[in-house]
């Protein structure tokens, strides 16, 4: 059997151009492959080129791949047979990333002004971007059922303006797209999300591609709860396991 091979933007502890060994967990199960960071390496790029991909992360198997952002497309195409989490409906998953960007907004304004444009662990990115992506990925997603256009990896990774840079000016930001997603929910014709939308990994249910939405800025939402913490900082109104339940979150706010 061809070997499973996980492609990442970044796998902490990985370097040089030789695959590392890393834990791809389904549902519980542990799944034996090789991890490959494509961060500032050219043979993993080069790799990435090779499937046809154009974006991270991605499950392969010898020529052929998927883009990691569905646990049920990835269990199919390695043909597994794992239970898979019970999605929560449309309504519950609105009112999770509701919750999740109230958080957010929350934890933003905690920030130390001077801290906005420093790097925060292993990335090498300012802080000032992480606190932005979490409120532009449901702008994406709210962007591109609007418009009905494909919801591609550079709508989400779209950076922020000159106009973005304060503390204040990302608050503004962040609550500004709080009230769209509940404008966009409120005039929804479809409330059961059945339609399907195009998205860069794939062809998938609103349901899906909203349940995403809303559990990819709650994984940054941790991560920020991690930041205030290492800065000696308590998070105002941290999210609570119960908070979170029924969005499927990896383990741990950050690989490490």
């Amino acid at each position: 059997m061809q070997p499973i091979r996980l492609c990442l933007q970044c796998r902490p502890g990985a370097s040089g151009d030789q695959p590392g060994q890393g834990d791809l967990v389904l549902a519980g199960h542990v799944v034996d492959h090789d991890a490959l960071s494509v961060l500032g390496n050219q043979a993993g790029m080069a790799a990435l080129r090779d499937l046809g991909a154009r974006s991270v992360p991605v499950v392969a198997r010898g020529g052929e791949f998927v883009f990691a952002q569905s646990l049920s497309v990835v269990v199919r195409f390695l043909g597994l047979y794992i239970n898979l989490h019970a999605k929560l409906s449309p309504q519950q998953l609105i009112d999770k990333l509701d919750l999740v960007l109230g958080a957010a907004l929350r934890y933003v304004r905690q920030i130390p002004a001077e801290k906005l444009e420093q790097p925060f662990r292993n990335r090498n990115r300012p802080i000032r971007l992480l606190a932005h992506h979490v409120f532009r990925i449901p702008e994406a997603f709210v962007e591109a059922m609007r418009d009905r256009r494909e919801l591609t990896y550079e709508l989400i990774m779209q950076p922020p303006g000159d106009g973005l840079r304060s503390t204040d000016d990302l608050v503004r930001y962040g609550a500004g797209v709080r009230a769209a997603v509940r404008q966009w929910w409120k005039s929804y014709p479809d409330s059961s999300c059945g339609q399907m939308m195009d998205t860069y990994f794939g062809r998938h249910r609103v349901h899906e591609v909203l349940e995403r939405s809303a559990w990819h800025p709650a994984q940054h939402a941790r991560q920020l709860m991690l930041l205030l913490d290492e800065l000696g900082i308590e998070p105002d109104g941290r999210l609570s396991a119960q908070d979170l339940a029924g969005l499927p979150l990896p383990e741990k706010a950050w690989d490490d």
